[in-house]
C-alpha cells in the first residue's frame, strides 16, 4: 500500500458551530440607533435642526436669534420710548423705622444732576442723561399703601437701615409685598457712613445681604443711599432694566392715579398701561369699590411750542379729546342674577321632602325603610329642562362652548393642590380591610348568649365609665376627629336630621335636592361657570382688541361714585385703577388653594373671620376649609381646623376670578394671642400674615360635606356577630340609621342586623371577626355652604376697624355648628 500522505491536521479549540447569522429584510429603527451610535445620516436628518449647515447658514441662524430677541425686547420697553412715552413706575417702600423715602429719591436724583422737589404724592421726574421719565411713589410704613403701590410698580425699592432693624411691621410688609406679586426689585441701605469704624461698613453690608436673599436670592448687590456712585448705577438700571411684570396684573389694564377731581363725575388722571382701557368694562379703584366708566378723555402733558410766547401752552382741543365711551355691550354693576320666577307644578316633582316625613336615613340616593314593610323606596330624581329660555340669564349661565376651534393656545390652570388623605374606615368602602381569614379552630370569643336588657342606673355608669375612658385616648392619638357624643335624652334622628349617610365618599353620587331647603338664599342666583377653561379664554382674548392704547395719559371718568369716597382719599397715600375682566365682578362660589404658614403657631378654626387679598380686591371672609383633589362625586371632606403646615382649599362666596391670582390671608390678632417659646408676644402689629395661596376654578358644584362619626362599643362577640352599645340610646333611632354601613377602626366592615331592646342595642355583622378593644363606628355627612364676603375698606393695620354686615349670617350659623 502507498503510504498516507502527510497532512497539516489540528483539532479544532471547540465544539461549537460559527452559524450564518440571521438576515432580516428591514431592521426595528431601535437596531438602527443603536448602530449608528448617535450619527445621523445625511439622508435621515429630517428636521432644521438636524441640517448640516454651513458656515453662512449658521451665522445668518444666529443673526435671525438676535433680532427676534431685539425685536421683543423692543416691543416690552417701547411703552416707555419716546417724548410721550409712559414713565417708569418706583415705588419707595422703607422696612426700618428710621427709612426715609424722600432721602433716598434726594440722593438718587443727585447723582444724575437732578434736582427737583419731593413730594409726598407720586410725582415724576425727566432723566435727560438716560431719555426716560421716572414717576416716584414715597411711602412711609402703612401696609395697605405699600400693597397698592407695589401692585402697579415696574420697581421697588426697598431701604434697610444700617443702625436698626428689621421689625415686625417691616417683616410683614415684605412678606406681603412677596406673596402678592412683585415686579423687579432692588435693595438699598441708609447710613451706612454713620458706622464706626469703617472696617465694620463691609460686615453690615454682608449681614444685610444675608437677609434680604433670605427672601429674594436673586439680590446680588446692595446699593448705599450715600454712595454717589451706587445712586448712579441705580439710575442707570432703572432706566435701561426691563421690568418683569407680573401677570395677572399685564392680562388686565391698569393705571397708577396721578390725580383725582371730585365733583358731578369723579375724574381719574392716569398712564394706561397692560392692555388696552375699554370703558365697557368695570374698573376696580383700590378699596373704593367697582365702578362703571363714563367716557375716556385724553390728557396729554405741556410741551413746549416751537415758536410763540406760551412756552408752556397745552394745545386744549387735544386735551378735551374723547377716545373712547361705553357702548350696548357695557358691564353692569349687579353682582346677582335677577330673583328667580316661580317654579312650574312639573318643576316641583322630586324636591326634597321635610325629613320628619320619611322613616328611615338617606343613604346615597334611596331612602331606606320608608314604607311599613320596609320596602326599599328610590328618590324620583327631578328633570328640569328649559322652556324657551334658561332658568338664569345668559349672562349669568356661562355657555361652555365659547372656546374657538382651535383651543391649541388654551392654558391648563396651574393648580398645586394638597395630597389628599389616605383613605380611611370612616371615608368609606376604599378603606375596609381585605377579607377575614377562615378560622380553623375555635374561637377564642364567648358565644352568643340572651340578650338582657340591663338596669338604666348600671347602663348610665356603664356609658359615663367608657367616654371617660375613650376621651382621655381621644387626647393621645386624635385618630377620631370627627366624633361627636349623643346625650341620652335627645333623639339621634332629631339631632342629625340633616346629615346622610355615604358608602364612600369619593364615588357615591350627592343628592342636592335634599339641600334645598338649608342653601343660602343667594346661592341659585350665583354665577354658574360650566367650562372654566373656555369662559376664561374668551374673557381674556377680549382685551386683545379694542380699548384706549397702553402709555396714553387719560382722564376716566366715573359713575355714580359715593359721596363719603371722598373723606377716604388721600394725597399721601397711592390710588390704583384696574380693569376687571368680563364677569368678574358677579359673584360665585370662589375657590382657594390655602397654605398656612409654618411660623404661625395656632390652628385657624374654619369659619373664622379673616382678610383676603386676592387681585385688586379685599375681602372680611369667613371660609370653608374643604380637602383639595379631585374625586369622580365632586364631595370633599370638611375640614374644622388648619393646622400649622397644612394645605386646604377655602371657599367663600365672592367676585370670580379668572385665571391664578395670588391670595394674601390676614388674621387680626390681640395682645396674647400669638407667644414666642419665651411665652412672650410672638408681635407687636395687630395684624398677622398667617397664610398664602392661589385662585383655583370657582365652581357651585363643589360639596363640601362636613362629617361625624358616631361610636359604639362591643358589648357581647360571637365571631362574626357583634352586639353592639353606647351608639344609640333608644329603639327608633336604630331603626331610623339602620342603613348604615358600619366600620371598626382595623377596618371591618358591617351592617345593622337587628335592635335589641328600648335603650339603643343592636346586633351587627361584620365581614371577620373583630377585637373586644375595637371601636365600631358610623358616618354621617352633611353639606356645609360658604358664607358671603364683605369688601373691606380702610386700612388693614387699623386695629379699631370692625367691618358691618359681616354678622348677616349669624342665623344660619346654628345650622351648621356641631352641638357637641
Amino acid at each position: 500500500m502507498p503510504a498516507a500522505v502527510a497532512t497539516g491536521h489540528s483539532h479544532r479549540p471547540t465544539t461549537k458551530a460559527s452559524n450564518k447569522p440571521f438576515k432580516s429584510r428591514k431592521a426595528t429603527k431601535g437596531a438602527m440607533r443603536d448602530a449608528a451610535k448617535g450619527r445621523i445620516e445625511r439622508g435621515q436628518r429630517k428636521t432644521i435642526h438636524q441640517q448640516a449647515m454651513s458656515k453662512l447658514d449658521r451665522r445668518n441662524q444666529a443673526k435671525q436669534r438676535q433680532l427676534e430677541k431685539a425685536r421683543e425686547h423692543a416691543n416690552q420697553t417701547s411703552i416707555f420710548a419716546g417724548r410721550d412715552g409712559a414713565p417708569r413706575n418706583v415705588a419707595v417702600i422703607p422696612l426700618c423705622a428710621d427709612g426715609d423715602a424722600a432721602a433716598a429719591i434726594k440722593n438718587l436724583n443727585g447723582s444724575v444732576d437732578i434736582e427737583t422737589e419731593i413730594q409726598n404724592a407720586p410725582f415724576r421726574v425727566p432723566v435727560d442723561r438716560f431719555k426716560q421719565k421716572l414717576q416716584y411713589i414715597p411711602l412711609t410704613r402703612d401696609l395697605t399703601a405699600c400693597l397698592d403701590a407695589a401692585r402697579v410698580a415696574d420697581f421697588i425699592i426697598l431701604i434697610l437701615s444700617a443702625e436698626e432693624e428689621v421689625d415686625d411691621l417691616g417683616e410683614l410688609i415684605i412678606r406681603s409685598i412677596e406673596g402678592q406679586g412683585m415686579s423687579t426689585m432692588f435693595t438699598m441701605v441708609q447710613g451706612l457712613d454713620k458706622v464706626e469704624p469703617a472696617k465694620q461698613k463691609l460686615s453690615v453690608v454682608a449681614s444685610l445681604k444675608s437677609y434680604i436673599t433670605h427672601f429674594h436670592p436673586e439680590q446680588e448687590k446692595i446699593y448705599s443711599v450715600d454712595n454717589r456712585q451706587d445712586c448712579a448705577n441705580l439710575m442707570r438700571s432703572l432706566c435701561n432694566t426691563t421690568p418683569k411684570g407680573i401677570r395677572w396684573r399685564d392680562e388686565r389694564s391698569w393705571l397708577l392715579v396721578e390725580d383725582v377731581k371730585f365733583g358731578e363725575s369723579t375724574v381719574l388722571t392716569g398712564v394706561v398701561r397692560g392692555k388696552g382701557l375699554n370703558p365697557d368694562r368695570l374698573v376696580q379703584v383700590g378699596d373704593w369699590g367697582t365702578f362703571q366708566i363714563e367716557k375716556i378723555t385724553s390728557a396729554p402733558l405741556a410741551t413746549k411750542k416751537k415758536r410763540g410766547e406760551d412756552s408752556m401752552a397745552v394745545d386744549e382741543a387735544a386735551a378735551e379729546e374723547i377716545l373712547a365711551q361705553p357702548t350696548e355691550d357695557k358691564d353692569e354693576l349687579a353682582e346677582l342674577a335677577p330673583e328667580e320666577v316661580q317654579m312650574e307644578d312639573d318643576e316641583m316633582d322630586g324636591v326634597s321632602v321635610a325629613p320628619s316625613q320619611k322613616k328611615g336615613v338617606l343613604l346615597d340616593d334611596h331612602h331606606y325603610f320608608s314604607d311599613e314593610d320596609d320596602q326599599v323606596v328610590a328618590l324620583q330624581m327631578p328633570k328640569r329642562l328649559p322652556k324657551g329660555t334658561s332658568k338664569y340669564q345668559s349672562a349669568w349661565f356661562l355657555d361652555g362652548d365659547q372656546a374657538s376651534d382651535d383651543e391649541s393656545d388654551m392654558e391648563d390652570v396651574d393648580m398645586d393642590e394638597p395630597e389628599e388623605e389616605e383613605a380611611r374606615p370612616e371615608d368609606g368602602m376604599e378603606g375596609m380591610a381585605g377579607p377575614a381569614m377562615t378560622e380553623i379552630g375555635e374561637t377564642e370569643y364567648a358565644k352568643s348568649v340572651a340578650f338582657v336588657e340591663p338596669d338604666e342606673e348600671e347602663d348610665a355608669m356603664g356609658l359615663e365609665a367608657y367616654r371617660k375612658l375613650k376621651r382621655t385616648e381621644a387626647e393621645d392619638d386624635l385618630e377620631f376627629p370627627d366624633e361627636i357624643e349623643l346625650h341620652p335624652n335627645v333623639l339621634a334622628r332629631e339631632r342629625l336630621q340633616k346629615y346622610r349617610g355615604l358608602k364612600s365618599l369619593r364615588s357615591s353620587p350627592w343628592v342636592e335636592e335634599e339641600d334645598r331647603a338649608f342653601e343660602p338664599e343667594e346661592w341659585q342666583r350665583l354665577l354658574r361657570i360650566p367650562n372654566y377653561q373656555a369662559s376664561k379664554t374668551q374673557a381674556t382674548r377680549e382685551t386683545l382688541v379694542g380699548g384706549v392704547a397702553p402709555g396714553t395719559r387719560v382722564h376716566v371718568y366715573l359713575k355714580d361714585v359715593p359721596s363719603n369716597i371722598q373723606q377716604l382719599y388721600s394725597p399721601s397715600k397711592p390710588v390704583t385703577l384696574v380693569s376687571v375682566l368680563r364677569h368678574e365682578h358677579k359673584r360665585t362660589a370662589m375657590n382657594i388653594l390655602i397654605n398656612l404658614s409654618s411660623d404661625y403657631p395656632n390652628s385657624i378654626k374654619a369659619k373664622e373671620e379673616m382678610i383676603v387679598q386676592y387681585g385688586p380686591r379685599r375681602f372680611v371672609v369667613k371660609p370653608v376649609f374643604s380637602q383639595g383633589g379631585n374625586t369622580p362625586n365632586d364631595v370633599h371632606k370638611f375640614c374644622r381646623f388648619l393646622h400649622p403646615g397644612q394645605s386646604a382649599i377655602a371657599t367663600f362666596m365672592g367676585p370670580v376670578a379668572w385665571g391664578s391670582m395670588p391670595a394674601l390671608f390676614y388674621k387680626r390678632t390681640v395682645p396674647g394671642e400669638v407667644l414666642n417659646e419665651d411665652g412672650e408676644d410672638a408681635s407687636n402689629v395687630p395684624l398677622t400674615l398667617v397664610a398664602t395661596g392661589t385662585t383655583l376654578p370657582p365652581s357651585t358644584s363643589r360639596v363640601i360635606a362636613k362629617r361625624v362619626v358616631l361610636t359604639g362599643h362591643p358589648y357581647h362577640i360571637h365571631k362574626k356577630v357583634v352586639t353592639v352599645r353606647y351608639m344609640f340610646f333608644n329603639r327608633e333611632d336604630v331603626e331610623w340609621f339602620k342603613a348604615l354601613p358600619m366600620w371598626t377602626r382595623r377596618g371591618r366592615s358591617g351592617f345593622i342586623k337587628e335592635p335589641l331592646g328600648t335603650h339603643g342595642y343592636f346586633k351587627c355583622t361584620f365581614d371577620g371577626r373583630i377585637n373586644p378593644q375595637d371601636s365600631i363606628g358610623v358616618s354621617l355627612y352633611k353639606r356645609v355652604w360658604p358664607r358671603n364676603a364683605v369688601p373691606l375698606q380702610g386700612s388693614l393695620l387699623d386695629p379699631d376697624f370692625v367691618p358691618q354686615l359681616v354678622q348677616v349670617e349669624d342665623d344660619n350659623d346654628a345650622m351648621d355648628a356641631d352641638m357637641e
